[in-house]
């Protein structure tokens, strides 16, 4: 017993000695390295977040690429993680990059090339650098048809203008002469010139000024401005010296230099830097939201385009295919098989049957193409799984209810085919109900057909859509549907005048019911001045209809490839444009949770059951 006792005394002297040696233990580096080791962990926290990533475009040689150094110093100030791109011309670089970015700066430099915005070379054209033009033009389409928030710089300012449309004077000097030397000989801390600022702009507001003091390093500028573009900063000499693209796009530039004197200290231009960081922290909170969501479009037309070679895996012109899904952050779209209202005779209606049935397995083959991309989905759950397998979800829908022709066991057909929804009418009375637009009678609703097409699609689980349907058609199927209803792209009247939008009478209708309002992204349905429209619009029907309907019965359905887009959202890839602005106007990660796909796929579950 003696013996065992003096055996664990042992142990437990050796695990002591063990553990003091431990805290003893000599650290294998020097002093110095030791006490940067020490710093860095204890910066280190938990509870931190993660900083905005702002991307910094670099000049070019052959011999180096270089950026300088107040540049990356005005975004470490600002509380930006700088991270600087590489000059190169290898796209899938520079996208894979450039999705990682929450912003992106571009630096000064030499003139461009006359020949990207179609000009003939001025005999006092300066310096062109080849590689870093097709670098910079890379870089910004990429940037842009992500949405990422872009500040310019001098030529940067210029790249702007010109990716966007926009041409440049090659010579200042000899184009638009004036007392102001835009390239001055004085440092760069030292303003030579003022700038008054548009009141009521963006910058304006940023700035905090009518007039600041800059410094000027530019040979070349603004000739004729490029759309979705404003000027909001003029030199005394009228040479534009601040653009903006706000509120529908975050893109901004200045022709001067504001790195220098932030770098210097200096704390009117460096808000330019903070503002940018500011707009790219909330970008960062819409990507990421978007990667714990599911997120759906409830309508667009673009299976008319597959007989002229579209297709869902090619990034064409089309507002829709897979990769502008990617870039705008959406995660499942719906494929409307569109009909256009011709006569109801039993013939027309026969043939509006078989080309609708064409158009849907038009849609199945199509996306069957690309199936290690993408796949036909029938249910949230579906939805759901393919975004955990890194694919997109394509849905099914039907415009316009021509396409049941005479016999209600089309219905039964088409939902076998995959279809989740079937538009009543659309432009046009038909066989089924009266039309909102170029009706005979907006008070008339459904015929005694449509009346049985409703009480069919019930039976079958197949959502009815009240886009395009006339006021009495929409109060008839009030009445008698026994499940929720939607529209599936469609405003609110109080906000746009139009035929196509639904009244506050109706929007708590649609609640009673339990249904949804899925806003569209149409100019004529967004504002009375349909040339003005724009993404601002989009976020303005949406929270009129939230607090006349409720946070849980909006969605969003855009009618791309069939009329639908605007200024700022005129595409898949500019979907995340509407999540920025919503957490703008403070809507919360649940609320858009449920608008961009949780109000619509709760009631697609409750029909399809």
């Amino acid at each position: 017993m003696k013996k065992k006792y003096l055996l664990l005394a042992l142990l437990a002297l050796g695990c002591m000695g063990n553990l003091q040696a431990q805290r003893k233990r000599v650290s294998p580096y020097a002093p110095q390295l030791e006490q940067l080791y020490n710093k860095v962990d204890a910066a280190q926290s938990p509870a931190v977040a993660n900083k905005p990533l702002i991307g910094i475009s670099q000049g070019y040689s052959e011999k180096k690429n270089s950026v300088n150094t107040a540049y990356v110093n005005s975004v470490l100030m600002n509380g930006g993680v700088p991270y600087i791109i590489p000059v190169t011309d290898d796209v899938e670089v520079l996208r894979q990059i450039v999705a990682q970015l929450d912003g992106i700066v571009f630096t000064g430099g030499e003139d461009f090339a006359p020949a990207y915005y179609g000009a003939e070379e001025h005999e006092k054209l300066g310096e062109v650098n080849v590689p870093r033009d097709t670098y910079d033009l890379t870089l910004f389409k990429l940037a842009k048809d992500r949405n990422v928030p872009i500040l310019g710089i001098c030529r940067g300012l210029q790249l702007i203008n010109v990716a966007m449309g926009g041409t440049l004077y090659q010579d200042l000097p000899s184009e638009k002469p004036s007392d102001i030397n835009h390239r001055q000989e004085e440092e760069g801390t030292v303003a030579t010139h003022s700038v008054s600022v548009v009141k009521g702009s963006t910058m304006h507001q940023i700035l905090g000024k009518d007039e600041i003091q800059v410094n000027t390093f530019h040979h070349q500028a603004i000739q004729k401005l490029a759309p979705e573009l404003k000027i909001v900063g003029w030199a005394n000499d009228s040479v534009p010296e601040i653009i903006e693209a706000f509120p529908n796009r975050q893109i901004f530039g200045v022709q001067f230099h504001p790195e220098i004197f932030t770098n210097a200290g200096e704390t009117v231009l460096s808000n330019l830097f903070a503002f940018l960081v500011k707009r790219a922290d909330v970008f960062k909170k819409a990507k990421d939201i978007h990667t714990r969501i599911l997120s759906v479009d409830t309508h667009t037309d673009t299976p008319l385009w597959f007989r002229g070679g579209y297709s869902v895996g090619l990034r064409k012109n089309n507002q829709v295919n897979i990769q502008k899904m990617e870039e705008g952050k959406l995660d499942a779209q719906f494929l409307a098989a569109f009909l256009g209202q011709k006569e109801s005779d039993e013939a027309s209606l026969q043939k509006a049957v078989e080309n609708c049935t064409n158009l849907i397995k038009g849609i199945h083959t199509d996306v069957e193409k690309y199936k290690d991309a993408c796949a036909i989905a029938l249910t949230e759950e579906d939805a759901w799984r393919l975004k955990a397998e890194g694919k997109k979800a394509f849905f099914i829908g039907i415009e316009n209810g021509y396409a049941i022709g005479s016999d209600l066991k089309n219905i039964k057909r088409y939902k076998e085919m995959g279809v989740n929804y079937i538009t009543l009418c659309h432009s046009y009375d038909n066989h089924i109900c009266n039309s909102s637009t170029n009706t005979q009678d907006a008070n008339k609703g459904l015929t005694a057909f449509g009346r049985k097409v409703v009480k069919e699609m019930n039976k079958q689980g197949v959502l009815i859509d009240l886009s395009h349907a006339s006021e009495g058609t929409f109060w008839d199927v009030m009445k008698l549907s026994k499940d929720p209803v939607f529209a599936s792209h469609s405003g609110v009247k109080a906000l746009c005048n139009s035929d196509r939008n639904l009244t506050d009478e109706q929007l708590r209708a649609l609640a009673k019911n339990g249904g949804v309002i899925q806003i569209c992204i149409f100019r004529r349905y967004q504002n009375d001045n349909p040339a003005e429209a724009s993404v601002v619009d989009v976020a303005r029907h949406i929270d009129h209809a939230v607090k006349v309907a409720g946070i849980d019965h909006v969605g969003i359905g855009s009618d791309f490839d069939g009329g639908g887009g605007l200024l700022g959202c005129n595409g898949d890839n500019d979907m995340i444009n509407i999540t920025v602005q919503l957490l703008d106007m403070g809507y919360t990660e649940e609320d858009i949770r449920k608008i961009w796909g949780g109000n619509f796929f709760r009631i697609l579950t409750q029909v399809r059951k």
